[in-house]
C-alpha cells in the first residue's frame, strides 16, 4: 500500500473521481464531478469519526490471528499517510510532533472534515493499533471501520482524481498515480475485491479501481461525443453536424491518447483499447438511437457513408489510430440487419430521387424550346445544362462501398435508359412541331451538343461515369445516337435541298462540264458552313463527314444513271480524268473543312481507273481490291459503272462481275456508302 500514498506529496487538494481525460484540443473540456459531491461523499463521517480516541479503540471477542491482521494494516496505513503528506508542511502550521501532545486537547469541530496530517498523525500515534487489555464494543468497530473506508475512499478519490485530468497533469504524477492504480488492481485480485484494507472477507465486493477509471472514461465518451453541434454556414443538415463532431472529437481524442497518454500508462492496462471501446460504443449508441426516427433520403446516405466508410477507414484506420488499433475487436457501428435495412431504403430513395429530378430537369428544358427561347451562349457554343443535370443526378454510389456502388448501377442505368428514350421523343416532337420558330435551330443544336453524354469529346461523360461494357453502352446510348442523327437531318436538310438540282445538271448535260459544276457545288456547301460554327468540335467534324458523304454518294449515283454510254477509250479516259479531278475538288474541300472521313478517299478515284482501264482483267483486279474497301459495292452497282463503257462485251461485264462472288475476307462495312445509293 506505500505506492498508494507516495504520489499524495504536494498535491493541492482533493479530486472528484472519474477516469476520463480533458483534450485541450476541444473547444470545452470534459465535465467532471463537482467539489460539493466530493466532499458530500465524505461528509457521512464527522471529525470524531474519521479520527476517534484511539485510546478507546480496542478488539472484539474475535481471535488473536484476526486482531493481529487489523494491527498490521494499521501500521500499512500510516506508512501509506507518511508518504501522502511528506513535505506537505505549509508555512505557519505546527509539525507533527508539536501536534502530538495537543490533539486531545484540541478537538476539532464536528462539521469539519479531518485533514490529511491529522489522520497521519492520529495513525502514528497509534491511535489504531489494538490495545492490549480492554474490549470494544460492535458499534465502535463499525466506526473505525468506517474511519478506514473514508480514507480509503479519499485515497481512491485522490488517484482517479488524477486519472480525471491526465493530461493535464505532471508526467510524474500521472506515472505515481498509475503505479498506485497497478497495486490496488493487483490487491483487488489478491483480496477478491475492491474494499479498504480491514474490509470483512463476507463484505460485498466494490468495483475495482481500474473498472472505475474504465467507467470514467466511458462516461468522458458519453459526454464528448452528445455534445450538440453548432450551427454551421454550409447548409449541413443536423444529423450532418453531428456526424461531423463525432468522427472528427473521436478522432482528435483517440490520437491524443496514443501521442500523450499510451507512453506513461502501464502495457496491461491497454490504454488505447479502452477509449477506443468507450469511444465505438458512445457513437454506435448515437447512431442506434438517430435510426429509430424516419431519416430524410440525405440523411440516410450521410448516415451508411458514416458506417461502412468514413469511420472505418478514415477513423479507425487513419496512420496513427491503425497500429495501435490491431487485434482491438469493435465490430460496426450498426448490426448487419440494420445496415441492410437502411442499403434498401437508400437504393429505393436512390431511384425515386433519380426518375424525379431527371423528369423534372426534361420537363424544364423541352418548356425552353417550344416557348422559343434561345439556349445560353457558352464558349461560342450553343449550351443546355440539361447534360450536366443527367450526370449530376446520376453518380455511381461506390463512395460508400464497392457492393452498394454495385447494388445501384443496375437500377440507375435502367432509370437513365427510361429518361434518354424520353428525352429522345420530346426532342423528335420539337423537330416535327416547331420548325417556323426562331430560335428553332439554335435549340437544335444546343440539342445536338447535350449528346456529349455519350461520351465523345466529352471531359466527363455517362460512360466515364459508369464504365459499362462496349455492348450495354451502346444499347443505353442508341437514343442520343437517334437524336443526333435527326439533329443533323434537320441541319443539313435545306443545304442538301439546296445542293440536288446542281447534281442533277451532271446527267442533264452529259457530263459537259463537270468541273465546274462540282465548283458551284462546293461554293454552295461553303456559304452554308458558319450555320454550323455553335457545334461542338466534335460534332462539327461528325456533320462535315455527313456532307462529305453526301457529295461522293450523289456524285457516285448520277454516275450509275446509265444515262451516259462512251464507245470509244478516249472518250472514257476523258471522263475518268474529270471523275479524278472532281474526286481531287471533293478531297480537298471537305479536309480542309473538317472531315476526318479519310475513308471516303478511295470511293472516286477508284472508280475512275475502272472506267479508264481497258483490259478485263485489269478491271477485275481494281473491282477486287474496290470491294475489299467498299463491301456494299454490289454487282447492281458495278453493272451501272459498266454501262458506261460501251465497247466493253457482254461477256467481259460477266465475267468481272463474277469478281464479287468471290468471298474477299472484308468485314461488314462499320458506314455505309453504297448501300445508300440506289440503282436502276
Amino acid at each position: 500500500m506505500l505506492k498508494m500514498l507516495t504520489f499524495f506529496q504536494g498535491l493541492p487538494g482533493q479530486q472528484p473521481v472519474s477516469g476520463a481525460p480533458d483534450f485541450p484540443r476541444s473547444a470545452q473540456k470534459l465535465p467532471s464531478t463537482s467539489e460539493a459531491e466530493s466532499e458530500a461523499s465524505m461528509s457521512e463521517a464527522s471529525s470524531e469519526d474519521l479520527v476517534p480516541s484511539l485510546e478507546a479503540e480496542v478488539a472484539t471477542d474475535r481471535d488473536e490471528e484476526e486482531a493481529g491482521k487489523k494491527k498490521k494494516k494499521s501500521k500499512g496505513l500510516a506508512t501509506m499517510i507518511s508518504v501522502f503528506t511528506k513535505g506537505r508542511k505549509k508555512k505557519g502550521q505546527p509539525s507533527l510532533s508539536e501536534t502530538e501532545g495537543e490533539s486531545e486537547s484540541s478537538p476539532r469541530p464536528p462539521a469539519q472534515l479531518p485533514t490529511v496530517e491529522e489522520l497521519k498523525a492520529d495513525l502514528e500515534r497509534g491511535r489504531c493499533r489494538r490495545p492490549r487489555a480492554g474490549r470494544a464494543s460492535e458499534e465502535e468497530l463499525v466506526r473505525r471501520q468506517s474511519k478506514v473506508e473514508a480514507l480509503y475512499a479519499l485515497l481512491r478519490d485522490q488517484v482517479l482524481g488524477q486519472l480525471r485530468r491526465p493530461l493535464e497533469a505532471e508526467p510524474e504524477r500521472l506515472r505515481q498515480a498509475l503505479a498506485v492504480l497497478a497495486e490496488q488492481e493487483r490487491q483487488d485480485h489478491a483480496g477478491g475485491g475492491g474494499g479498504p484494507p480491514g474490509a470483512r472477507a463476507g463484505d460485498h465486493a466494490a468495483p475495482g479501481w481500474l473498472q472505475l477509471w474504465r467507467d470514467g472514461v466511458a462516461q468522458a465518451a458519453a459526454e464528448r461525443l452528445s455534445r450538440r453541434p453548432a450551427a454551421d454556414a454550409e447548409g449541413r443538415t443536423e444529423a450532418e453536424r453531428t456526424f461531423l463532431h463525432m468522427g472528427r472529437t473521436m478522432k482528435e481524442d483517440l490520437e491524443a491518447v496514443v501521442e500523450r497518454l499510451k507512453p506513461l500508462f502501464p502495457a496491461d492496462i491497454r490504454v488505447v483499447a479502452a477509449y477506443d471501446e468507450s469511444y465505438h460504443a458512445e457513437f454506435a449508441s448515437q447512431l442506434s438511437a438517430l435510426t429509430q426516427f424516419e431519416l430524410c433520403q440525405r440523411d440516410t446516405y450521410m448516415l451508411l457513408l458514416w458506417v461502412q466508410n468514413l469511420y472505418p477507414n478514415d477513423i479507425l484506420n487513419s496512420p496513427k489510430l491503425a497500429p495501435e488499433l490491431q487485434g482491438v475487436r469493435l465490430g460496426t457501428l450498426l448490426p448487419p440487419t440494420q445496415i441492410r435495412l437502411l442499403e434498401a431504403t437508400f437504393l429505393s430513395n436512390e431511384v425515386a430521387s433519380v426518375r424525379e429530378l431527371t423528369a423534372r430537369a426534361l420537363e424544364l428544358e423541352s418548356n425552353r424550346w417550344t416557348n422559343d427561347e434561345a439556349p445560353q451562349r457558352l464558349d461560342g457554343h450553343c449550351h443546355s445544362e440539361l447534360a450536366i443535370d443527367i450526370i449530376q443526378h446520376t453518380p455511381p454510389c461506390s463512395i460508400i462501398t464497392l457492393d452498394l456502388g454495385a447494388q445501384i448501377k443496375p437500377l440507375l442505368l435502367e432509370e437513365l435508359a427510361r429518361f434518354l428514350r424520353s428525352y429522345q421523343r420530346a426532342f423528335d416532337g420539337f423537330l416535327e412541331r416547331c420548325r417556323q420558330l426562331r430560335n428553332y435551330r439554335a435549340n437544335v443544336i444546343a440539342n445536338i451538343n447535350n449528346c456529349l453524354l455519350s461520351g465523345k469529346g466529352a471531359g466527363t461523360s455517362l460512360e466515364q461515369q459508369w464504365q459499362t461494357p462496349p455492348d450495354l453502352r451502346s444499347s443505353l446510348l442508341r437514343p442520343l445516337n437517334e437524336l443526333k442523327s435527326h439533329g443533323f437531318d434537320t441541319l443539313l436538310q435545306s443545304l442538301f435541298g439546296d445542293l440536288k438540282p446542281l447534281f442533277k445538271r451532271f446527267t442533264q448535260t452529259r457530263w459537259a462540264a463537270p468541273q465546274q459544276t462540282l465548283e458551284e457545288i462546293v461554293s454552295a456547301v461553303a456559304e452554308r458552313m458558319p450555320e454550323f460554327s455553335e457545334l461542338q468540335d466534335c460534332f462539327r467534324e461528325e456533320l462535315l463527314e455527313a456532307v462529305h458523304l453526301h457529295l461522293v454518294k450523289e456524285y457516285i449515283a448520277r454516275l450509275c444513271k446509265r444515262r451516259l454510254v462512251l464507245k470509244t477509250a478516249e472518250q472514257q479516259q476523258q471522263l475518268a480524268g474529270h471523275v479524278q479531278a472532281n474526286a481531287q475538288l471533293i478531297q480537298q474541300f471537305c479536309t480542309q473543312s473538317g472531315s476526318p472521313a479519310t475513308w471516303l478517299h478511295d470511293a472516286l478515284p477508284t472508280l475512275a481507273e475502272i472506267i479508264r482501264l481497258q483490259d478485263p482483267s485489269a478491271i477485275k483486279i481494281e473491282v477486287a481490291t474496290y470491294a475489299t474497301l467498299y463491301p456494299d459495292f454490289s454487282k447492281g452497282h458495278l453493272s451501272a459503272i459498266l454501262a458506261i463503257k460501251g465497247n466493253l462485251s457482254s461477256s467481259d461485264a460477266k465475267s468481272i462481275r463474277s469478281i464479287l462472288d468471290i468471298n474477299t475476307g472484308a468485314h461488314e462495312p462499320s458506314k455505309a456508302l453504297f448501300s445508300l445509293i440506289k440503282v436502276g
